[in-house]
This record gives C-alpha cells, sequence and structure tokens, in this order.
C-alpha cells in the first residue's frame, strides 16, 4: 500500500508541474510527459482501488475471496490510463511535426524536468526496493520477478516508475536537441517516442493481468525450462517437480495425472490435482491421504490458500471427488508474506 500512496503523490505533483510548464513554454515533449504522469496518477488510483478490494475476506458468495480484483482493476488502468496518454503524445507529436511552433523558456523547462527527474527517482526507490526483495527471496533478477510476480499493484508501479524516468530523459534530449538546432521536430519526435513506450507498456500490463485473470498453469507434464516463453510461466520447472515430488511419494499415490495451479489473487494460489491412488485403499485411507497430501502443501508453503485432490483408479467408474482444501484466510499472512519455498512469484 506505501508503494502506490508514494508514487500516487510524486505522480500528481509531477503531473501538475509538467502541465503547468507545458502551457507556459509550449513545449510538446513536455505536453507529452504531462499527459503520461496525469495517467500514471489514474492508474494508481486504480491500483489503490485494486489493493483496498482484493484483500476483503471471503464469503459464502465467494468462497476464493476476492483476490482477482487486483487483476481486474490492474487491467481498466493499463486499459484506460496508459491508453488514453499515448494516445494524447501521439497527437501532440504528430501535430508537432507537421506544424511545427516555437519553445520559449527553456530554462523553465529544464527546472520542471529536473524537479520530476528526482521525484521519480524517489518513487521508483520505493517500488524498486520492493520487487528487489521480492526477487532475492525467489532466486531471481529484479527484471525477472517484474515480469512474473502475480502481484500486479507492484508490477504497475514499478514499471510506470522507470517508464517516467524513462520519459524525463526522453524530454530532455528533444528540448536541448530543440535549444541547439532551432528546430522543434526532435521535441515532435519525443513526444511520438514516449507514445510509443506507453503504448508497449500497457500492452504488456494488460497482457500480464489477462494471464492470471482467465489463467491455469498445467505442471503435467512438467513444463520444459526452454519450451515456449517463460515470461508467462510464474511456475518454475524445479517448482513443478517439487510439488509432484511431494503427492507422488504418499504411499498408495500410484501416478499423477494432472496438477493445475490457479492464481485466484495476488500470492494466493489454489491446486487441483488428479491423482491415481491403489485400488486397494479405503475409503478412510483415500481420505487420510488426501488429508496429508493438503497439509503437506500448507507446510510447503503459506501461499497455498486451497487445494482440491481428485483421487482416481482404474476400477472406479467416476472420478470420485473429494475437495480437501477449505478457506485458509484466517490462515495466511498477507498476500506479500511468502515461504521461501512456496510459490514462485508471490
Amino acid at each position: 500500500m506505501r508503494t502506490v500512496l508514494v508514487a500516487l503523490g510524486a505522480g500528481l505533483g509531477v503531473a501538475l508541474a509538467k502541465a503547468g510548464a507545458a502551457a507556459f513554454t509550449g513545449s510538446s515533449a513536455l505536453a507529452a510527459e504531462a499527459s503520461h504522469s496525469l495517467a500514471d496518477t489514474a492508474n494508481d488510483l486504480f491500483l489503490f482501488i485494486a489493493q483496498r478490494r482484493s484483500i476483503r475476506p471471503a464469503n459464502a458468495g465467494h468462497p476464493l475471496g476476492f483476490g482477482r480484483e487486483a487483476y481486474f482493476w490492474a487491467l481498466i488502468g493499463a486499459c484506460g490510463a496508459f491508453v488514453a496518454a499515448a494516445a494524447f503524445s501521439l497527437r501532440d507529436g504528430i501535430d508537432q511535426l507537421v506544424h511545427p511552433s516555437a519553445t520559449s523558456s527553456f530554462a523553465v523547462a529544464y527546472a520542471v524536468l529536473a524537479i520530476s527527474f528526482v521525484l521519480d527517482l524517489l518513487s521508483i526507490r520505493q517500488s524498486a526496493g520492493q520487487m528487489i526483495s521480492r526477487a532475492r527471496r525467489f532466486g531471481r533478477g529484479l527484471l525477472q520477478e517484474s515480469q512474473i510476480t502475480s502481484d500486479p499493484t507492484l508490477r504497475a508501479v514499478f514499471v510506470e516508475d522507470a517508464v517516467s524516468v524513462s520519459g524525463d530523459v526522453i524530454a530532455f534530449v528533444a528540448l536541448a536537441l530543440d535549444q541547439i538546432t532551432g528546430s522543434s521536430i526532435p521535441q515532435g519526435v519525443g513526444a511520438v517516442l514516449i507514445a510509443v513506450v506507453l503504448i508497449r507498456i500497457s500492452l504488456r500490463l494488460i497482457s500480464r493481468s489477462h494471464d492470471f485473470l482467465v489463467g491455469a498453469w498445467v505442471l503435467t507434464p512438467a513444463p520444459d525450462e526452454h519450451a515456449g516463453d517463460d515470461v508467462t510461466q510464474p511456475i518454475r520447472p524445479v517448482e513443478a517437480q517439487r510439488i509432484q515430488a511431494l503427492m507422488g511419494a504418499y504411499p498408495g499415490v500410484t501416478g499423477i495425472r494432472e496438477v493445475l495451479i490457479n492464481f485466484i489473487g495476488p500470492g494466493r494460489i489454489w491446486i487441483v490435482a488428479r491423482i491415481e491412488i491403489d485400488d486397494h485403499l479405503t475409503g478412510a485411507q483415500v481420505e487420510s491421504l488426501v488429508r496429508g497430501i493438503e497439509s503437506s502443501m500448507r507446510h510447503e508453503s503459506e501461499s497455498v490458500y486451497r487445494v482440491d485432490i481428485v483421487p482416481t483408479g482404474p476400477e472406479h467408474g467416476d472420478d470420485l471427488w473429494l475437495p480437501v482444501g477449505r478457506r485458509a484466510s484466517d490462515e495466511l499472512d498477507p498476500p506479500d508474506s511468502s515461504s521461501p519455498h512456496g510459490e514462485s512469484d508471490a
């Protein structure tokens, strides 16, 4: 929550300063950055809503809780705020290239960009620090964690902070080239470049929120570490193998047909497994078996919110569904405290 509030405060101050400077100087690069900062502020409001609504406790109508609201509001923010800012920046940049206009008071523009740069650095220090802490917990790099993490709020804040710093640099270079050459074309190019960056980032954020809203990751057969786009797979092969090994080690389990991992919120995992069991087990033994697997999963990771086991056997007519999971909101820490041996991206 603190990361979002820091970003919100810094973004609002920067947006107002850039908007005023853009109106005073007539700089298209500053106007593009002002729209970008306003979009960041609007997106931070959506992320604040996401955090507040996603931590509500589960109830009878929502037994899996409200964790997925974080992905919904993050998606709305990326679609609305970033895309709107990209459209404005692109329009302003093209207009500047077609109808060049003079920029005045370069000193004011530089001063505002310098202040903006400092505020953006303070904001990214907060988000990057939290991201680095999580990356170390799971043995990953900063950029890899920003791509894989199941926390859409932290990902969005970190990415928007990084883009804001980049935008400040682009706007500064565009202004300097304008002042040196006497041509406003560099500012038009800078505004278009900022728009392209915003479009690319918004599409990426939309894609990740979409993945977590509708995706379920299949662990059987174990995913190939070198197959496909590993960025979209938040469960590492070594973790998939550990989950399967834990289940397969139980006496009475003769095979594992399928294991599904579903993220029902930031740092909250729902595991559904179809296992083959020894036909000679009694009903009481089957129940004891699945209870034991559940207990082991919970011990392995505090991020496991629910476990459902479907035991099957060659002589069973229909699959026997035994729901062994229950709501764990009272047993788990808040979503962003996870066991180092648990969820790969919590």
